[in-house]
């Protein structure tokens, strides 16, 4: 029988044993580390990284420290906190959580939208103040949403949409040459706002590279419909938040939800705040109750492969970031 990898651990957990998932990891050959102190002997022997949680810089040093190192897994979808040029440049294998917390991710951009759809915060409001006052709300049958940056999540968010009678369009850096039943024209990157003008609520779900970084700015803003309600569940510097912030104030559109921020958590002086056209989520739309299990039995099943030589699901191109 060929020997298992060794795996390394990366956490942020003061004491490794007592985390319910790391704890899943008991069958494999591993040891933990939550500090630079932690990556010598065994560690430095390690085959595998599991970056569990931890500071980029624990990775960084890790990886420099490691002579063995054939696969880097990130138990996160997003990878801007990941990358570094050591690692980019290597020939190590990289792959992440993307798909593990598309559906979840995907359920909350159909609650935002019915949010505003219904003005829920309209309804609240009038409950808390014991009114009775009717008014008109919308249909999302027949209105049209637009969703930046399709991949896992874009595509979660889709099969909801579609399901729901929307008319989808889909923002992608190489538009596939062949139909997607879910999606009804795709855009490339150089049309995003020619995308959005057509929208009624746009779903940011890109990930964040130097070309996405401020995606979303005073000139989508610009683009958009007033009544257009954006969505973000992707990576919060895709949107450049002050540009939304005027966007908002000055009702050039309808609404946000946001689950992601430039900066988290949100400052308590923050602008975002006090919006009454906002929706705020505490980056927490994928957290559900099993997420974190979720997202170690995925690794589980990763590691199988690797050590059986079968091929890696989500291996991401580095250089692309995604």
């Amino acid at each position: 029988m060929n020997k298992q990898p060794f795996v390394l651990a990366l956490t942020d957990a003061a004491d490794p044993q007592s985390d319910p998932q790391l704890r899943m990891l008991a069958d494999l050959p591993h040891c933990f580390a939550n500090s630079v102190e932690d990556l010598g002997g065994p560690a430095a022997n390690a085959e595998v990284v599991l970056h569990w949680a931890g500071p980029r810089d624990l990775l960084h040093a890790a990886f420099l420290a490691g002579r063995n190192i054939r696969w880097v897994h990130s138990r996160s979808a997003g990878l801007d906190r990941v990358l570094f040029p050591e690692l980019v440049d290597s020939a190590v294998a990289l792959t992440n959580g993307s798909g593990v917390f598309s559906p979840s991710l995907g359920e909350f951009a159909l609650a935002a939208i019915l949010y505003f759809a219904k003005d829920f915060r309209r309804m609240l409001r009038n409950q808390e103040a014991s009114r009775w006052e009717q008014f008109d709300v919308e249909e999302i049958a027949g209105q049209t949403v637009g969703i930046v940056g399709y991949g896992d999540i874009g595509r979660a968010v889709a099969c909801r949409a579609h399901a729901m009678g929307m008319k989808v369009l889909a923002l992608k850096r190489h538009p596939p040459g062949s139909p997607d039943p879910l999606i009804d024209r795709f855009y490339a990157s150089s049309e995003l706002h020619a995308m959005l003008a057509a929208c009624d609520f746009v779903v940011v779900s890109a990930p964040l590279t130097q070309e996405t970084h401020h995606m979303i700015a005073d000139a989508a803003f610009a683009a958009m419909k007033p009544s257009a309600v954006v969505i973000n569940i992707g990576r919060g510097p895709v949107i450049d938040q002050a540009a939304l912030v005027r966007a908002l104030t000055e009702k050039k559109i309808k609404g946000a939800a946001l689950d992601v921020f430039e900066q988290e958590p949100i400052p308590a002086g923050d602008a975002i705040w006090k919006l009454e056209n906002v929706f705020v989520s505490p980056h927490c739309a994928d957290h559900t109750k099993d997420w974190l299990d979720q997202a170690m039995r995925f690794f589980l099943k990763q590691y199988e492969c690797f050590a059986s030589g079968q091929p890696l699901k989500n291996v991401v191109d580095k250089h692309l970031g995604y």
